[in-house]
């Protein structure tokens, strides 16, 4: 009789172990996302009075119900410091050289929403073409460059067209002059 007892006891000790370990989950303990704030509904309601008998009264005028609203704790970025901010007072100047490559692109019909854009692809090119990069490499980030341009419009040129015209003035007026 000792024997089987021991031996249930034992079986439920095994099964009440295994429950327990199975009710641990996974063992999944790292966060898989960023937590969200979900926004939060309130609705107002009104409650109709009652009569002494616990009835409502009978009225056709319903109590106005109103708009649920929302509310989420909106995180603001803050804003940028003005020592990183180029406005036309604090701007570098021109130089001779920037001025004539940046004519030189108006004739051929560019005419970049800021001469930042267009100075950095002519620099681009030149520090490529001194650092032995290939033509194919430039060609591939002018043409980024040109493509990201707000003034840019595909309707008069192509964005390959108007990085190839880059690379010509930027090589032709541009690097080492």
């Amino acid at each position: 009789m000792h024997r089987t007892r021991g031996k249930v006891f034992g079986m439920v000790a095994a099964v009440a172990a295994a429950g327990l370990l199975a009710a641990c989950g996974n063992s999944d303990s790292t966060a898989t996302s960023t937590p969200t704030l979900a926004p939060t509904t309130t609705k107002a309601s009104a409650v109709a009075p009652t009569t002494p008998g616990g009835d409502a009264p009978s009225t056709d005028q319903s109590a106005p119900e109103t708009a649920p609203t929302t509310s989420v704790a909106a995180e603001r970025p803050q804003p940028v410091p003005s020592q990183f901010i180029t406005t036309p007072s604090n701007a570098p100047a021109l130089t001779d050289k920037d001025k004539t490559f940046l004519e030189e692109l108006k004739k051929k019909g560019i005419s970049p929403a800021s001469s930042d854009i267009a100075l950095t692809a002519g620099n681009l090119v030149c520090q490529g073409k001194s650092g032995g990069a290939t033509d194919e490499q430039i060609l591939t980030y002018v043409t980024a460059i040109a493509g990201s341009d707000p003034s840019f419009d595909e309707s008069k040129m192509s964005v390959d067209q108007a990085g190839k015209i880059y690379v010509d003035v930027a090589t032709a007026s541009y690097c080492n002059k």
